[in-house]
């Protein structure tokens, strides 16, 4: 009997290595009938990225991602409010990399493929719903290239396919839709102008005007990705379901039009980019049980959050690790997805919650609402201690305390 994962974005891709590496037969199936290298920028935080380096992927990931050496805050005036180290620069055994999501994919897909055989990544196969009986949970799945009706066998079945999850809606039938939050980002890559050292992230504004933007190519010709997000009122009406959608400048870059940092130039970095996307800030209220029976879930069908923090897709990696080592120590059996929720579900929940309140994105926040003309010296705005003190909180929370970290040992070590 095998494990059956629906969905091979970065979650899938991980928990199919990782039950691979545990030595548990898993298939993996992917409603798209080719995987494409899409998306924008992410982040991979150390406690993912060790966890990344353990399935033998370090070389490769470094090939292709940044080690971002640090994280810094700024006002809308471009003003420094707080700066960090990231990665190893910070202390950690492990950098944070900063990379393309979609070149992150294609490599875990490769690696998938190569590892598992062609035949257990097949693509081109939805699942839309399951039985059980015995041993064993019957997955029906929707072949998209006649429209018909397929059945595998498996032991277990790992809803890892999204934000609209089939899985999710068929254990949550009247959840409805993403929550949207009235914010809207706009995202792009820009190709040959750096910034600062080529190795920062940067996030300047506040709750209701931010740009991001941090460098994703560590050879050659600076690439570097950013996002430029309004909030805009409760009552606004947005297009809010569509992620594929091109993004138009005249939406947004007049907001920006006087952001010019002397060390960043907004508008320049942006009228550069071919183009952008359009995208909703949505996620999903925490749930009270993932698991129910032979089934559970996993990455953003277990809980969508906003994109702050640099989280999504590394509590997605912790996620696919814990779910592996439990099926690899409480056998191909419910009981070890009870044990996984039990672990992954209360820290998910806290950091969807956290990010609802901004996160460590807070200070730029409270920056705004003390000093809206700008300020000398930020210490006279922000104390010191309440810097580090939202800073903290939040990697308490998340899990990527430097000390606790470094001392613990791999996932499935």
């Amino acid at each position: 009997m095998v494990v059956a994962v629906a969905g091979a974005g970065i979650g899938g891709l991980v928990a199919a290595l990782s039950l691979h590496q545990a030595g548990i037969p898993v298939r993996v199936f992917e409603a798209v009938r080719k995987v494409e290298p899409l998306g924008v920028g992410i982040n991979i935080l150390p406690h993912a990225v060790r966890e990344l380096f353990a399935l033998g992927l370090e070389e490769a990931l470094l090939e292709i991602g940044v080690k971002t050496a640090a994280l810094a805050y700024f006002s809308k005036r471009g003003q420094p409010i707080w700066q960090e180290p990231r990665g190893r620069e910070a202390g950690y055994d492990w950098p944070q990399i900063s990379i393309h999501r979609g070149l992150l994919q294609q490599l875990l897909y490769r690696t998938a493929v190569e590892r598992l055989g062609p035949g257990n990544v097949v693509t081109g196969h939805r699942v839309e719903a399951w039985r059980e009986g015995g041993d064993r949970v019957t997955c029906q799945l929707l072949r998209q290239a006649d429209g018909a009706q397929v059945e595998v066998e498996a032991s277990l079945l790992v809803g890892a396919d999204g934000i609209h999850s089939a899985v999710r809606q068929q254990l949550y039938p009247d959840e409805g839709p993403p929550i949207w939050n009235g914010a809207v980002l706009w995202r792009g890559v820009t190709r040959g102008i750096p910034f600062l050292d080529n190795r920062t992230m940067i996030m300047a504004g506040h709750e209701f005007q931010k740009f991001v933007c941090y460098p994703i190519a560590p050879h050659g010709e600076p690439v570097i990705n950013w996002i430029a997000e309004l909030k805009f009122r409760p009552d606004h009406h947005w297009r809010r379901e569509d992620w594929n959608r091109h993004g138009q400048l005249k939406d947004f870059l007049p907001r920006f039009a006087t952001w010019r940092f002397g060390w960043l130039d907004v508008p320049v970095l942006v009228e550069a980019a071919q183009g952008c996307f359009e995208y909703p800030m949505v996620d999903r209220e925490p749930l009270p049980q993932w698991s129910f029976g032979r089934v559970s879930l996993l990455g953003d069908a277990a809980h969508a959050m906003y994109p702050i923090g640099s989280n999504g897709a590394s509590q997605a990696i912790i996620d696919a690790k814990v779910l592996a080592r439990e099926i690899r120590d409480c056998g191909e059996t419910p009981q070890a997805l009870v044990s996984y929720e039990a672990e992954r579900r209360p820290t998910t929940s806290a950091i969807v919650l956290a990010n609802r309140r901004n996160g460590p994105e807070l200070v730029m926040q409270m920056v705004e609402e003390r000093a809206p003309d700008g300020f000398a010296d930020v210490s006279e705005v922000l104390q010191a201690q309440e810097l580090e003190a939202v800073a903290s909180a939040y990697k308490k929370i998340a899990g990527f305390s430097i000390e606790e970290l470094n001392a613990r040992p791999p996932i499935l070590g």
